[in-house]
Parts: structure tokens; sequence; C-alpha cells
């Protein structure tokens, strides 16, 4: 009876962590240089895209954030920082298309993660790390206020769309 119940509270205590994924793409980028040229492939944060990496922060503060994940970009980069700096972790840096072996690595983690990425990426990693299809597409190129989490608790995962920030233009 004994070992039935130190079996039972150990498969109660390992069932009960979850692992919570918070998947963003990056905020508002800049469009333009103050000349009117346009900018580079891999331009900084406009002051909404700022704000709202700021407010990401904000919205994520109570979360416990254990990790940061980012494409080694500009944007995506400046993104993730506040709330980096406020955890103060690392950013780790991921390949421009997401790949099985980076959902390995994120499915992998024990605490929370923030992960951003791309208009074109974000559905690739939201229907990986769910096993299913939560987004059919790309998202628009206009959209920068989606917040998608997904909470795995033993084997049962949960997929919630949110917006976070200003409303997008």
């Amino acid at each position: 009876m004994k070992y039935f119940l130190t079996v039972l509270l150990l498969c109660i205590f390992i069932t009960s962590f979850s692992q919570t994924y918070f998947v963003v793409r990056h905020a508002e980028k800049q469009t333009t240089q103050s000349s009117g040229a346009t900018m580079s492939s891999n331009p900084p944060l406009s002051e909404a895209g700022k704000q709202r990496a700021e407010a990401l922060k904000d919205l994520l503060q109570s979360e416990k954030i254990g990790y940061v994940f980012s494409t080694n970009t500009v944007r995506t980069l400046s993104t993730a920082e506040p709330t980096k700096n406020y955890f103060n972790l690392q950013t780790k840096i991921y390949e421009a298309e997401p790949d099985d072996t980076f959902i390995a690595q994120l499915l992998s983690l024990r605490g929370n993660a923030l992960i951003v990425g791309h208009s074109n990426t974000v559905d690739d990693i939201v229907n990986k790390l769910c096993g299913s299809v939560k987004l059919p597409a790309n998202l628009l190129d206009s959209a920068y206020d989606d917040l998608f989490v997904i909470t795995k608790k033993g084997k049962t995962i949960t997929f919630e769309a949110r917006k976070y920030g200003n409303p997008s233009q």
C-alpha cells in the first residue's frame, strides 16, 4: 500500500507540471529611413514596435518566463529584449525556418518560454507545438498584436489566441 501511494503521488507530481509557450510575431518594424529611403531586410523596430515590445514584457511579468527564443534579426531580438531583460535571461537564437529539432528542444524545456518569430513562421511553430493545425496560414503582414499561448500539461495541450498591446492597424 505504501508503495502504491508513493507511485501515485509521484505520478500526480509529474503530471501536475505545465509548460507554457508564448509565441508572437516581432513587433512593428521601421519601413522607411528618415530620408524616406526603403529600409534594409533587417530593419529595427518603429516607435510603435518598441511600445509593443514593452507591452509584451508587461503582460508576461507574472508568467515566470524561463527561456526566450528569437531568430537572429534586429526586429525579433528587439521585440524579445524587454522580456529577456526583465527576467535576466539570455536570448537563444533559432534558425529562421523552425525545424523539428527546434520544436523538440522547446517541448523538452522545463519552464515557460517566449518565442519571437515572423509572419511566415509563427503558424509553423504554433502548429508543431500543438501537434495539429491551429493557424491555417501565415499571419497577415499588418498583424502585430497576436499572442498565441500553448500550454502543455502532461499529454494535454491547449491553445489560446489572444491580443496584446495596441490593436494592429
